[in-house]
């Protein structure tokens, strides 16, 4: 059916293209002119890699960039796709709705490559339904409305959401679906760079040279080094079953979720979870309206070609949302999950590779672009909270792990391959030395009722971190000692801190969290929860980005990293910005606002290498789960982190008063730690 349908309407895309539209107003005229050479450009795609077998990866360069292009910086800032533009062209309401219609024309590009012409066809038809909106106005000498946008959007989102919610599932939950393939038999062709760059360009995500270089590093290296990373990866997937307590034995899915230059490292993972009894599934990470837009990728991805598009178009959603969608959406996911529930049980949780050091972006926070109000933020966070509770009810917290690990790509130095050297040996540090170090850190915390932190220099940090108590020390601790498991590299101990009398200022002078830049970042916060929030970029950057539409979140995490190496690794090469969360969480103390560490898996028994209990696993937000679950989790998790160079003093504080120093002026001085203030000497 929705091939006939292609034909159709690939026809008129095309007559439109060649500029048989309709004596609109001039704005009109460029938007639609514009909307339809993209249309036009996705039907032309289509219709040449029918035969992509056919093609050599020059063309197949060619036809990626001529798809991303008009997205780079220069284009984008003239574009129609961009709020600024067509807010300025139509004014804010209907501006964003025309504009969040184009980028959900853009969302077809994964439909190119995987073959999918329902997907195609339901974006073009969309662009073609807006255009006759128009036509219709103009032969009753009217303006279109701007409910009348509203209304096709919104037809449009509630018609689709339903299949499009199933395929994503689907994807995460089902090897037999992943698009990309591995050829599991031949070693030569996965380590072939030309053969791993054909694969990146048919994908359908952008490859920058970037892409290219990584991949082409991996498939230099020794085979015993490429396999040596793989198996890092995937042991610290099986590791965390084990530590945890979870049976693996009774999963057989693992999720990879990697940049697609790291396909040559993925094959050999796959093969090493095979081996486990596992296979693999792959979702692409999100594109549209009904998948969700981020700076942040969840699945697999290619590289960005404009960060900011992401940024201004994360909450198009907005523009749509009420009660009645926000139940189909709902629905959506509770029906696709019981069509699936037999494979969600066995879904093991994701194995990430995660990466950094890609080329700076500095956001900009647009009035233009759409935004939530007041009402549907309350929306998204039911939303968030029932449809947590949902996918714990088919794949339990206490039976899924996960891992994650990063490395750096081409564009993070000058000296990017000694940073890939030493990222490389900071995720294989000596597991026994950090666990034994740390454990020295856990024992004198275990003896404390407060963790007192504070700033040096233009740090104006002064936190009071409440602790849990234990009851038996013989068997109890409050400290999750985290070494090399299900987050890579090792490094940090840490806790969930009791929200009563958790009080203090949280400051960072410069940071980067999940791929967006902050400078002078404050945060306040009084009984364990954010009471006010700055940053130079503005409020309202941390409002969508760290406090996710919630009016306050509580702090989930309390955290010493212990990472010095990694720490050094990113002062020696100028690149402590680009370092992920991941191991800049492990280069000082931090504290997440958010869930837990242990969310939806509280009830689950967790244990350190010597064998006590860990007691610290909810706060005063997460025990709310049986009587009020709405309340009991936020679905976000954000770590912040206060490098050495900014930390005056850590301190266990007592019940009584008395203080144990663990960190004076950016250097460990609890006796036992000496080695990890060797990397700052060396």
């Amino acid at each position: 059916m929705y091939s006939e349908i292609y034909t159709t309407v690939s026809e008129r895309i095309r007559e439109l293209a060649s500029g048989d539209i309709a004596d609109l107003s001039p704005h009109a005229k460029e938007y639609f002119y514009e909307a339809f050479n993209f249309a036009g450009l996705l039907c032309d795609t289509w219709e040449v890699l029918e035969h992509a077998e056919d093609l050599d990866n020059a063309e197949l360069s060619c036809i990626n960039r001529r798809l991303y292009v008009s997205l780079f910086p220069d284009n984008y800032k003239n574009s129609y796709v961009n709020p600024s533009i067509s807010a300025g062209a139509f004014g804010t309401e209907t501006g964003r709705l025309m504009c969040a219609a184009f980028a959900e024309l853009r969302a077809a590009i994964p439909a190119l490559y995987e073959r999918n012409p329902e997907d195609l066809v339901i974006r073009l038809s969309l662009i073609m339904e807006i255009y006759s909106a128009f036509v219709c106005a103009l032969e009753d000498d009217e303006e279109v409305s701007a409910t009348v946008l509203h209304d096709i959007l919104y037809s449009y989102a509630y018609d689709y959401w339903p299949v499009q919610t199933y395929n994503k599932v689907r994807a995460q939950l089902c090897p037999e679906s992943a698009f990309i393939r591995f050829d599991m038999a031949s070693e030569n062709m996965n380590r072939r760079a030309d053969d791993v760059i054909r694969k990146m360009y048919l994908t359908g995500e952008y490859v920058s040279d970037n892409e290219i270089a990584m991949a082409k590093k991996l498939c230099a290296m020794k085979p015993d080094d490429l396999k040596s990373m793989a198996d890092t990866y995937t042991s610290g997937y099986i590791k965390g079953f084990e530590v945890t307590g979870r049976d693996l034995s009774i999963k057989d899915t693992a999720e990879l979720r990697f940049n697609i230059s790291f396909i040559p490292m993925m094959v050999m993972a796959s093969r090493n979870l095979k081996e486990a009894g596992l296979k693999c599934s792959m979702m692409r990470a999100g594109y549209s309206l009904f998948t969700g837009r981020s700076v942040d990728k969840n699945g697999y991805f290619g590289a960005n070609p404009n960060p900011q598009y992401d940024l201004d178009h994360k909450n198009d959603l907005s523009l749509i949302l009420d009660e009645n969608l926000n139940k189909r959406r709902l629905k959506s996911l509770k029906d696709a999950y019981e069509k699936l529930k037999t494979e969600a049980l066995v879904y093991a949780g994701p194995a990430v590779v995660d990466i950094f050091g890609e080329p700076d972006f500095t956001p900009v926070t647009k009035e233009e672009a759409a935004d939530y109000t007041a009402d549907n933020r309350m929306l998204v966070t039911a939303y968030a909270s029932k449809a947590g509770a949902m996918v714990n009810e088919y794949i339990p917290g206490e039976e899924r792990s996960f891992t994650i690990i990063a490395f750096p790509m081409p564009s993070v130095s000058d000296d990017f391959d000694s940073v890939f050297d030493a990222t490389v040996r900071i995720n294989t540090l000596d597991y026994e030395l950090y666990r034994d170090i740390q454990q020295k850190i856990i024992d004198v915390l275990d003896t404390a009722e407060f963790v007192h932190v504070k700033g040096c220099g233009a740090n104006k940090s002064d936190l009071k971190v409440h602790l849990h108590d234990i009851k038996d020390p013989s068997k109890e601790t409050k400290f999750e000692n985290c070494v090399a498991d299900v987050n890579i590299p090792v490094g940090e101990v840490f806790t969930s801190p009791v929200l009563d009398s958790t009080t203090g200022t949280l400051h960072v002078t410069h940071v980067f969290l999940n791929g967006i830049e902050y400078h002078d970042l404050c945060i306040e916060v009084n009984d364990g929860m954010i009471t006010g929030y700055s940053c130079a970029e503005g409020a309202k950057l941390i409002e969508d980005n760290i406090l996710y539409h919630h009016e306050t979140l509580p702090m989930g995490e309390c955290a010493i990293g212990t990472n010095t190496t990694a720490y050094v690794l990113a002062r020696k090469y100028g690149i402590e910005a680009k370092l992920p969360i991941l191991i800049a969480e492990k280069t000082g103390p931090h504290f997440a606002f958010g869930d837990t560490c242990y969310s939806h898996s509280e009830d689950l028994k967790v244990y350190n290498p010597d064998g006590k209990e860990i007691i610290a696993r909810d706060n005063e937000c997460s025990l709310l789960r049986d009587t009020d679950p709405e309340k009991a989790y936020f679905n976000c998790h954000t770590d912040i982190t206060i490098p050495y160079d900014e930390l005056g003093e850590l301190s266990a504080v007592k019940a009584d008063g008395d203080s144990v120093t663990i960190i004076k002026d950016g250097r460990f001085v609890l006796p036992g730690c000496e080695e990890l203030n060797r990397p700052f000497d060396e």
